[in-house]
């Protein structure tokens, strides 16, 4: 197993797991029989519409127990020590290989997610899944930039914009350490993947800098704050952003010159699951392009369903936060597994954010 893994879930494990099971000590472990009428969802906040969790309910007669989670960590930590609680997880892409080799999930039985079919070719069978043996892709996600010009009347352009001092108290970010040190390393001129210690220790005191212009950092709702009018800067999941213009439509898009990150999200079975069959009768269902354009109307992320695009809105399919054009798209950079590199990273958001 690898070090930084060991010691980052270990010590998360251990913080959460009293969470874990008083609050999911409720959820049914149902049956591995195939037909179980208990399915255990953990997933992100914001990510799927409780209309849909209804549909399948009622079509298969399976109860749906729905948690939700704010980070890739807080999800990986909570999975350790769940021991078979969760029948259904998403994770980023980046994180799939590192599950797999600390035995955290299960292979798929793909002959049970038919609807497998309707993803684009250029989603599936990635270098972190071969095959889709582990993971399959459910919603894209860059983190973007937009910006209240009516309030700010500093230009913004570039990522480094965002240190300027007129934003000091304006900025909503994501509490997502791959995007936000990923941004501050591009900002430097450095790959958001950068590994070498020196070049993060270099990041980690450029962000330290950025901090009094930091607001909040929201996973969950970061529009709540742009929409109430408490922060005029957004560097925050691109859905979001689209979710915040619907309401004050004068937030603007930047597509910053340094180019942005991007990665998608997976649903993964953990290991220990107790109603699998059923668990991937959920996925296949979530495939179906009537539901995954669904999806989208409520939560326009990045949808790799070629069979729902017809249905999904075109000023959703148009706007640069969620779909970027395809000349910005060819310049993001992919989040990738960085190996014991991570375990720097944890340290370094520890430090930071502990200076808030």
């Amino acid at each position: 197993m690898r070090k930084s893994w060991r010691k980052t879930i270990g010590y998360a494990a251990a913080v959460v797991l009293f969470t874990v099971t008083a609050g999911c000590g409720g959820a049914s472990t149902g049956s591995s029989a195939s037909g179980s009428k208990q399915l255990n969802v953990f997933n992100w906040s914001e990510y799927l519409p409780a209309e849909v969790i209804k549909k399948f309910e009622e079509r298969h007669g399976v109860k749906v127990n729905y948690s939700t989670f704010s980070s890739n960590e807080e999800m990986l930590a909570k999975v350790a020590v769940a021991n078979g609680i969760y029948d259904l997880t998403v994770a980023s892409d980046y994180y799939i290989q590192p599950m797999v080799h600390e035995g955290m999930i299960q292979p798929l039985d793909l002959n049970n997610i038919p609807n497998l079919k309707n993803l684009s070719a250029e989603y599936l069978d990635k270098e972190h899944d071969p095959g889709n043996q582990y993971s399959v892709p459910y919603m894209g996600n860059t983190v973007s930039l937009a910006y209240n010009p009516d309030v700010i009347q500093t230009e913004i352009s570039s990522l480094t914009d965002l240190w300027k001092p007129e934003l000091k108290n304006q900025i909503v970010m994501v509490d997502d350490l791959r995007f936000i040190l990923g941004m501050v390393l591009k900002s430097l001129g450095y790959s958001g993947n950068e590994t070498d210690p020196a070049k993060l220790e270099e990041a980690k005191q450029k962000m330290l800098e950025l901090m009094p212009n930091i607001k909040a950092f929201d996973s969950d709702s970061p529009k709540t704050l742009m929409v109430n009018g408490e922060v005029n800067v957004a560097f925050v999941w691109g859905a979001e952003i689209a979710l915040a213009q619907r309401e004050k439509p004068q937030f603007q898009t930047v597509l910053p010159k340094e180019g942005l990150m991007i990665s998608f999200d997976n649903f993964v079975i953990p290991a220990g699951a107790k109603n699998k069959e059923t668990a991937e009768a959920f996925i296949n269902f979530l495939l179906e392009p009537e539901i995954s354009a669904e999806i989208s109307r409520s939560f326009p992320y990045i949808n790799p369903n070629k069979e729902a695009h017809p249905m999904i809105d075109k000023d959703i399919l148009d706007n640069p936060a969620v779909y970027l054009p395809a000349d910005e798209l060819k310049r993001t950079e992919t989040i990738l597994d960085i190996g014991d590199a991570m375990q720097l990273y944890d340290r370094i958001w520890s430090e930071v954010k502990s200076a808030q």
